[in-house]
């Protein structure tokens, strides 16, 4: 500063350059809390993930039930979910720039919460749609102001392993809800696995309430003193449209989610359709039922898988990030590349089991690109902004991932199956290898954001 002061043209020596970077802010919580509360925080968006997804397990038994086709497996699991999920996910985030973060995670823990148990008591296609709109209006609140927290818990250098750290919810919570709705939907129906589900949001919405610290008055002294107002809604879009990385990472990402959210109600409709005889020689092997086996299987393989991508994506990124902060967005587009001839191969193969485990593969490197996009968006904006960040990025991530992808492939299965005359079992398989090339886009920008991704992370 001294030098800057020395060099500058003549100003009021009380009044720092406009491009002078401050400090970087206090960490508000001890080491031992915030170890703490990145595992409340991941437990939460297990749970959140457990009740968004268990859907995908319980569709075929669904559809039997309520006589349904896939294009309505498709907008029950993803579009009514995330119209409400993704629009109101903005207005809970300006919310949280202002108001207790932990507060309002837990009331939408409690919220998304009892409409998953309302799922179960659903008689038609209709009421299924909205007790789903009802869970997408409580996760909206979730994640936004979970970013926004741990991105004031953990120093800067650490921030893609600790949201990697709670991305991992992602994969934990598919495993569990795709195990036990299985298993409880074979014992019980698959009404009873949703109320399962909801059951554990109750006692952690009061966990995230009252235990969550909100650090928010500590740092706003901290930016007080250093003179930064609070930025209203137009101007961080403003902020963020200059932004190139911002918007490259976030489409990039967006046809991710649509591969990934597209893919995961079809995947057990897949190995229904075609590994029928095997699934149930499988199952009796354990004394299972194919839906219980099925959902343990896929939900262990994709599960294990995906925590390890979630995780080691942020380490990687972290430890060559702080080298060459390209590393950040080519992480997920060498990984983007890789899943397509691994997840090609896997779907046709002529048994299940073989199937099963080399999906491994591009789950594992599917999930690579959560830490990193989640801390570059994070990391490229203001503190009194990093909520708003979070929902805009979610917005176009949910949108076109969980809004469209279960439709859009749910429709190209019926396109196949029927006007193509291919027959369900192979409607989804072409529907499923579409989508899975679709990662060749993704690649493309994740590799265009090597270019502007230095410059926005200086500005």
């Amino acid at each position: 500063m001294a030098k800057d002061a020395a060099t500058a043209p003549a100003a009021p020596a009380a009044e720092p350059p406009a491009t002078a970077v401050p400090s970087p802010l206090i960490t508000p919580v001890s080491t031992a809390y915030r170890r703490y509360a990145l595992w409340i925080l991941l437990i939460i968006y297990t749970l959140n993930f457990l009740d968004r997804q268990v859907v995908n397990i319980l569709a075929e038994p669904i559809k039997q039930e309520l006589g349904l086709a896939d294009w309505q497996l498709g907008m029950m699991t993803g579009l009514a979910f995330a119209i409400f999920y993704t629009i109101l996910g903005i207005p809970i985030a300006r919310l949280a720039e202002r108001k207790n973060r932990p507060v309002i995670i837990g009331v939408s823990v409690a919220a998304w919460s009892f409409f998953t148990v309302l799922c179960g008591f659903a008689q038609n296609f209709w009421h299924l749609i909205l007790a789903r709109i009802g869970v997408g209006v409580g996760e909206a609140g979730c994640t936004p102001p979970a970013h926004s927290l741990i991105t004031d818990y953990v120093p800067k250098e650490k921030r893609a392993s600790a949201i990697a750290f709670y991305s991992i919810g992602t994969p934990l919570g598919s495993l569990l809800g795709m195990a036990m709705g299985g298993l409880v939907a074979d014992a019980y129906g698959w009404r009873v696995a949703f109320m399962v589900a909801g059951a554990p949001g109750v006692i952690f919405a009061l966990i995230a309430a009252f235990t969550l610290v909100e650090p928010r008055k500590r740092l706003m002294a901290d930016l007080a003193a250093r003179a930064t107002p609070q930025i209203t809604f137009g101007a961080a879009l403003a902020v963020l449209m200059a932004k190139k990385t911002f918007w490259l990472v976030a489409f990039a990402a967006a046809i991710k989610a649509f591969i990934g959210y597209g893919q995961a109600p079809f995947a057990a409709s897949f190995f229904f359709r075609n590994h029928t005889a095997e699934l149930a020689s499988l199952a009796a092997m354990f004394g299972l039922k194919s839906t219980g086996f099925l959902g343990l299987a896929l939900g262990l393989i994709g599960g294990t898988a995906g925590v390890i991508g979630a995780w080691l994506g942020g380490v990687i990124a972290d430890r060559y990030g702080s080298k060459d902060i390209r590393a950040y967005v080519v992480v997920p587009a060498i990984a983007s590349l890789l899943a397509i001839p691994f997840y090609l191969v896997a779907i046709n193969l002529p048994q299940a089991v073989p199937a099963m485990a080399l999906l491994a593969i591009p789950i594992l490197l599917g999930t690579l690109w959560y830490g990193p996009v989640y801390a570059t968006a994070q990391s490229i904006v203001d503190p009194t902004m990093r909520a708003t960040t979070s929902a805009v990025l979610l917005f176009i991530i949910n949108l076109i991932g969980l809004g469209l992808g279960p439709v859009g492939v749910g429709l190209m299965s019926d396109f196949f199956a029927g006007p193509l005359g291919l027959g369900s079992a192979e409607g989804v398989r072409w529907a499923l290898m579409v989508s899975a090339g679709m990662g060749l886009v993704s690649f493309w920008l994740f590799w265009r954001a090597r270019k502007t991704i230095a410059e926005d992370m200086v500005a």
